[in-house]
């Protein structure tokens, strides 16, 4: 009986490329695994012919030939396709992924391979400073609740004097094989857990975890220009790991509290300033706050509200290049809410002697809404 064509087998055009190929094998090779269709035959051989179009069309040489002569230029580069029969081959490193996604939690286990760890878990610490702390740096002083590696047993987890022993079950590897269908496949050993090692003595200070519940205080420094949601590592001082097993480490989340005053922005921080009509029209020298106390500023006279001073250098220190950004002073002129009969009279005063013509800004919109209500009066 002759081979279907291999790109019919898949359901793909010739001109598909690598990924196309793959999602059509994944699809199919769920569809007619053995394991989901037991004692089908039909299933299996369609399982063993879409594997077969797919070790060919994965590999770049074999389609080559195979687009050139058919099947006659890779029937010799084909072997059984039984239990290992395309081990090292693109089928076999693929389906792996897909058994151990796809059909993992029906048999109670991934296809990853390897020991499993058992260091200690990593901690997290939220710590709230103020931006003045942000911008200096701080030593803090933390206190951790944590896991520390026993005393008694050193950590091991075995009473004194004694040590864990092999696994008997796994030999000390972790993991066990197990055969599904004419797959072989790796899974965490049941009677260790992975560890690949058994306590026949436990410590009777820690039960056997080799770790024990400790209050730990410590300082740690945090940089000057450190930034809101910025991580400080600091290794080792996570949990304790099981049966002697490394620390994880311990990460110190920055939170910065909103400032009264200043708004920061990458390195730079910004502030809005009030000055007062005659400041802003007359000029002055007025103080501007930064984080190391006050500045003098010259204020121009005919400053508007809004005009932007640029300070440099009285931002904060960026932990990347080490550089200080700058401090932008936004200026809005201040009303005055409460006068004295004085006061008001002395304004008023000002406003006739004054009139618009000083003001060349109220001049120009009022010229310009004279016009606009000119002509709706002259289309009216």
């Amino acid at each position: 009986m002759s081979k279907r064509d291999y790109y019919d087998v898949l359901g793909v055009d010739k001109g598909a490329d690598k990924n196309d190929i793959k999602r059509a094998y994944r699809k199919l090779a769920m569809k007619y695994h053995p394991d989901r269709n037991p004692d089908d035959e039909k299933a299996a051989a369609a399982f063993r012919e879409v594997t077969e179009a797919y070790e060919i069309l994965a590999d770049e040489e074999k389609r080559a030939r195979y687009d050139q002569y058919g099947h006659a230029g890779v029937d010799d580069q084909m072997g059984g396709f039984g239990a290992g029969g395309f081990q090292n081959s693109h089928a076999y490193q693929d389906f792996g992924d897909l058994f151990g996604s796809v059909f993992g939690d029906a048999f109670g286990f991934g296809g990853g391979g390897g020991q499993q760890h058992n260091q200690g878990a990593d901690l997290r610490y939220n710590l709230t400073i103020t931006l003045e702390e942000a911008a200096k740096g701080k030593e803090v002083e933390l206190e951790i609740p944590k896991h520390e590696h026993c005393d008694t047993c050193s950590g091991s987890g075995a009473r004194p004097g004694t040590n864990p022993v092999p696994c008997s079950t796994c030999g000390g590897h972790g993991q066990v094989q197990m055969q599904q269908g004419f797959f072989a496949v790796r899974r965490t050993c049941p009677s260790c857990q992975g560890m690949g090692k058994k306590i026949e003595s436990p410590c009777v200070s820690c039960g056997g975890t080799g770790r024990k519940k400790v209050k730990k205080r410590l300082k740690v420094k945090i940089p000057a220009g450190v930034y809101d949601g910025a991580q400080v590592r600091v290794a080792g001082e996570g949990e304790a790991g099981t049966q002697g097993g490394a620390s994880g480490d311990l990460f110190i989340v920055v939170h910065i509290k909103e400032h009264a005053i200043f708004e920061r922005d990458g390195a730079d921080l910004h502030c809005e300033m009030p000055i007062t009509f005659p400041q802003a029209t007359l000029g002055a020298e007025v103080d501007a706050p930064t984080l190391e106390g006050k500045v003098k500023i010259r204020i121009p006279a005919g400053t508007e509200s809004g005009r932007v001073f640029r300070l440099r250098g009285h931002g904060v220190k960026d932990v990347r290049v080490h550089q200080k950004g700058d401090l932008f002073v936004r200026v809005q002129i201040a009303v005055p809410k409460k006068l004295t009969a004085r006061q008001e009279e002395l304004l008023k005063a000002f406003a006739k002697e004054t009139g618009d013509e000083v003001y060349p800004e109220r001049s120009s919109f009022l010229g310009k809404a004279k016009k606009l209500w000119d002509d709706l009066a002259g289309e009216n």
